[in-house]
């Protein structure tokens, strides 16, 4: 007797697999000392370890080689127009090959885009004001991808900022229930929907009023 099941699956193609990931802005340093600001969707954390996937030819990867500190900013749903208005824009000039088409060289990033800089403690690269979280880091490793088109890069988180009223009262965690990060889902732009549950691994306190799970 065949036993085997039968999919009902298809097998496709996608020209792009950012299947729902954060948006993040990253804030690096130019040769200048001017500020370079680039929208990513590429990241994810693993304790303080911030991994970034970026594009090898451009102005952020350039950057890191030589000034590995950076600011790691993530805005809310409410910002992704100025994230589009970044989009076509790169700090590179002339703008390199492979941003030859669509693509226009913009050397001051935050008035483009609407956004303002905001000092940060510890590295030179300014936070972006107007995200609700921002973490000042530093490139501790950065290498070529599998396909030689990209660079990871490890970044070592050291100060974390936070909007307060993001926070459960009395506690540094982040009231999930406040903070809707922006979401790149295969090219279009998303915010959470209500809480489904939650892991039994949460540590986040439950805010005061919240109702009691059944």
């Amino acid at each position: 007797m065949n036993t085997a099941t039968v999919s009902d699956h298809v097998t496709i193609e996608p020209s792009i697999l950012y299947f729902g990931t954060p948006v993040v802005l990253l804030t690096t340093e130019n040769e200048d000392g001017s500020a370079n600001l680039a929208p990513m969707s590429s990241a994810w954390a693993l304790g303080r370890t911030i991994v970034l996937g970026l594009g090898r030819e451009g102005q952020t990867a350039r950057n890191l080689g030589s000034r590995p500190d950076l600011v790691i900013s993530l805005p809310g749903p409410q910002q992704w127009q100025a994230v589009e208005r970044l989009a076509p824009l790169t700090g590179r000039h002339p703008v390199p090959p492979a941003k030859a088409h669509g693509f226009r060289y913009e050397p001051d990033k935050f008035a483009a885009s609407g956004l303002r800089p905001e000092p940060s403690h510890l590295v030179r690269p300014p936070r972006v004001a107007e995200c609700p979280l921002q973490m000042e880091a530093r490139a501790e490793r950065v290498r070529l991808d599998v396909s030689g088109d990209h660079l990871v890069v490890e970044a070592r988180v050291h100060k974390v900022h936070a909007d307060p009223r993001l926070l459960v009262p009395g506690s540094h965690h982040i009231d999930p229930a406040a903070w809707s990060p922006l979401i790149y889902n295969f090219r279009h732009y998303f915010g959470l929907g209500p809480e489904l549950g939650h892991s039994y691994r949460t540590r986040t306190p439950r805010a005061t009023g919240a109702a009691e799970a059944v």
